[in-house]
């Protein structure tokens, strides 16, 4: 099939092969991977300006997407590359073939440059979901950062430049691309320069708040390397609808929820469960919400099961139609398994190659998938689904719109795609919904500060 790029994609390809140094911001399902393959294969075979490649990315997607995009397009299949995943066997192997692009999962990084034994002698190197990196104290950022300079290109994607952490997340990111040239080379100075204290105790700063015009002075320091585009404004994207599906708990049930939030201990039947802190009682209120909790001695405590309820209700509605569900603990998936298994609907986790391969052919009426592991980089909207159900919501705005971007993304074949938060109502998820909302409009912020006026 021969690759006709979008008019914004063709932008993307211009604006990397005019900077050696390209921070990238598209949204889910806006064509990263194969508008990334179209400058390298220029760079290579066209300007010659690199030789050698090193693509790092979650493991997934370092198996399958990239390697998918260039079997997929004609213009492609000139590239030769390299899949560095597997043992350490394997991985010299792979490092040791001919190819030009070395496409490798993050969480080897530190083995690559450390252990492996290999030269490394990459000259470009693309980093598949920048946010992966914006911790300065993770081992795979400093590994990185010991052979940056070697590279003479870098290219950093992302639909999701910041998570939880706001602005602040932006320091490591973009000091992995230009070392930083842009927002400083220690998080200390940028902190002072940007961020006041916000949550403290005594000497103790739990986090942090832009300074007034802080936002402005950082989108304009980065603004020369960053393009930002957003799919709803360059691509026929789907309708997406976003609904809450309420439940609600008895007067017995609740009650066990409020003592378990006033008191940080709760006293039952079944065992014990006590929350050491304020964040162990967002956890142990989450599972709560969701209808089970782990006891002090990691047994599990049913609490209701009103969501399990609603989930079958939503899963008959759909009439055979696959759905997609999203769960966050293990003793959530291990129930919604049973109640499945009760109704005879067949269905899977979507943890392994096959398992990807059978959702995608429309074989699964039911995917059970877990955010962590299933939210980057896989394309999931081939199985005819348009129907997401968050069982449990995450708290992590990145995982959540890379999660909903599995459905919601170019490639869907229906023109509507539903998603359905089924929340407890009276509890944290109520809580959940609005803080994830809250960031969206920090992350809005900067993505529209450095959005490409085409």
């Amino acid at each position: 099939m021969k690759y006709k790029p979008h008019n914004y994609q063709q932008f993307a390809i211009d604006f990397i092969l005019k900077n050696p140094v390209a921070a990238i911001f598209l949204d889910m399902g806006m064509g990263k991977t194969s508008l990334t393959l179209m400058a390298i294969l220029h760079l290579l075979y066209d300007s010659f300006e690199v030789k050698k490649v090193l693509i790092i990315a979650p493991l997934r997607v370092a198996k399958h997407t990239w390697s998918d995009e260039i079997a997929k397009w004609d213009e492609f299949g000139i590239l030769r590359y390299s899949i560095v995943v597997g043992t350490a066997a394997e991985r010299l192997a792979a490092l040791r073939k001919d190819a030009d692009i070395y496409i490798i999962n993050r969480e080897n990084v530190p083995w690559l440059v450390e252990k492996s034994g290999m030269p490394f002698d990459f000259d470009m190197i693309v980093i598949d979901e920048l946010s992966s990196f914006k911790n300065s104290q993770a081992k795979r950022f400093k590994s990185l950062m010991r052979v940056r300079p070697k590279a003479s290109r870098v290219v950093g994607l992302t639909g999701t430049p910041t998570g939880s952490g706001g602005y602040m997340d932006l320091f490591a990111e973009f000091k992995v691309l230009d070392m930083g040239e842009r927002l400083g080379r220690f998080i200390g100075q940028y902190r002072l320069n940007f961020f006041r204290p916000a949550a403290t105790n005594g000497q103790i700063v739990y986090s942090y708040s832009l300074l007034p015009g802080a936002e402005d002075a950082i989108n304009k320091r980065i603004s020369d390397i960053t393009i930002s585009l957003k799919a709803v404004d360059h691509l026929d994207m789907p309708e997406l609808i976003s609904t809450e599906y309420p439940v609600y708990m008895s007067d017995s049930e609740k009650k066990n929820y409020e003592d378990m939030k006033k008191d940080l201990i709760l006293d039952m039947a079944d065992g014990e469960v006590t929350a050491a802190n304020a964040a162990a009682l967002s956890g142990k209120l989450t599972q709560m919400a969701n209808g089970a909790v782990y006891a002090d001695d990691e047994t599990v405590i049913r609490i209701h099961d009103r969501k399990i309820e609603a989930l079958e209700d939503i899963i008959e509605a759909a009439v055979g139609k696959p759905v997609m569900v999203v769960y966050w603990y293990r003793h959530d998936k291990e129930r919604i398994s049973e109640g499945l298994n009760k109704m005879g609907i067949p269905f899977e986790c979507i943890d392994s190659d096959a398992s990807i391969e059978r959702w995608n052919k429309g074989e699964l009426p039911v995917a059970l998938c877990h955010p962590a592991s299933s939210g980057h980089g896989l394309n999931l909207q081939e199985s005819g689904s348009n129907t997401m159900v968050f069982f449990g919501i995450p708290w992590s705005l990145e995982l959540y719109q890379q999660t909903v971007a599995r459905l919601w993304r170019q490639g869907q074949k229906n023109s509507t795609v539903t998603i359905i938060h089924i929340v407890t109502k009276g509890t944290i998820d109520e809580r959940i919904m609005k803080a994830l909302s809250d960031k969206n409009l920090t992350q809005a912020a900067l993505i529209d500060a450095v959005k490409a006026q085409l």
